[in-house]
């Protein structure tokens, strides 16, 4: 299996996607346009990846930057040339409101922090865009939400997948019934962790809500786009703290089977409709994917999908227009509240009606 999807990569496998999305050729942005300002909150792995796509975009600008680390504000300075007014950490990251040269602030920290600084951003009258998932439960999502519309700002989950090639085929070939009515989905995704000594993804559930919230959130995701949908019931067929299979029936006896692991390496996706099947295997990762169809295999380019993501939701910012509803609060909401209907099933031991 191709190792390279990793969604905590490593530096060489990190540096790797980044050397090869260098090469990709890109409409030149005509300057006489204005860009998103964006500052980015917390500056792990993945926002290494967000800044370089930042740095590709069309719509979009890296203005600031908010971190806990002196050594990372000094690096990160220097490297995409980030003036000192636009540096902040976490102690006086609210008197970002009155920085004219930040629009959006972009939230990767850990998940359990998700809540504290959107509400903070909102306050700021910033608009926002928080990493997947979007917080530990649904009443801190619902905070968020409220905050944000208290305060006349956007809110945006990251879901890099809604805007990438080979997921809009699969949504398409599902929604539009290319093969008729699906009658049955496998989506799994995971990675081996054992060898990290620390990481906050496993922390659950006061830090990253392990492996379901990390990754399970791919699998829900993809079910509900490609089905279109909403799951009516839920049940877990096996659970540690490391793994979980679970089971949702969607209406019309539409039944899907997804797992997520931090013991093993799985990426697919399979649906199966009545006159025929489609594939993702990579599926949910930073690609590059391989796909088919039961009639041919897909042939989309490789694109950048931390760029396509932000100069999507710049677009819609800066013509004053609201975001689409699929990647909004109220969608990160949704895929929270399944979330905790399948830790209800575990806890239940049963299948739970939603």
């Amino acid at each position: 299996m191709n190792k390279d999807w990793f969604l905590s990569p490593s530096k060489k496998i990190k540096n790797k996607i980044i050397d090869q999305l260098k090469t990709k050729t890109l409409t030149p942005f005509p300057t006489n346009e204005k860009r998103l300002n964006i500052a980015l909150c917390g500056l792990g792995n993945y926002a290494v990846l967000i800044a370089e796509g930042i740095q590709q975009s069309n719509y979009c600008r890296l203005s600031g930057i908010i971190t806990g680390s002196k050594s990372k504000t000094r690096k990160w300075k220097e490297k995409f040339n980030i003036p000192d007014q636009n540096c902040y950490c976490y102690d006086n990251f609210d008197e970002i409101i009155s920085n004219q040269n930040i629009d959006l602030i972009y939230i990767l920290l850990p998940t359990d922090k998700h809540e504290e600084f959107v509400i903070r951003a909102a306050e700021a009258k910033k608009h926002v865009i928080t990493e997947k998932p979007m917080a530990t439960s649904s009443e801190a999502c619902m905070r968020m939400i409220e905050a944000c519309k208290r305060n006349q700002v956007q809110l945006a989950v990251g879901y890099r997948l809604r805007f990438e090639p080979y997921h809009l085929e699969i949504k398409r070939l599902g929604q539009e019934k290319i093969y008729g009515k699906i009658k049955t989905i496998e989506a799994s995704i995971g990675y081996d962790i054992k060898s990290k000594k620390k990481n906050w993804r496993n922390d659950q559930p006061n830090v990253g809500g392990g492996p379901l919230f990390d990754l399970g959130i791919y699998c829900i995701q993809a079910c509900r786009y490609v089905i279109g949908s909403e799951p009516i019931n839920i049940e877990v067929i096996s659970f540690s703290s490391k793994s979980i299979t679970w089971k949702m029936e969607f209406p019309g006896k539409i039944s899907t089977t997804c797992s997520c692991s931090f013991e093993k390496n799985i990426d697919h996706f399979l649906a199966v409709a009545e006159n025929g099947t489609f594939e993702l295997s990579p599926a949910f990762g930073y690609g590059p994917f391989k796909g088919r169809s039961s009639e041919k295999e897909f042939d989309f380019p490789i694109t950048n999908q931390q760029q396509m993501q932000m100069d999507a939701l710049a677009k819609v910012i800066l013509s004053d227009e609201k975001l689409p509803r699929h990647i909004t609060g109220n969608e990160g909401l949704k895929d929270i509240k399944i979330i905790q209907a399948v830790y209800q099933s575990i806890a239940l031991k049963q299948k739970v009606i939603l």
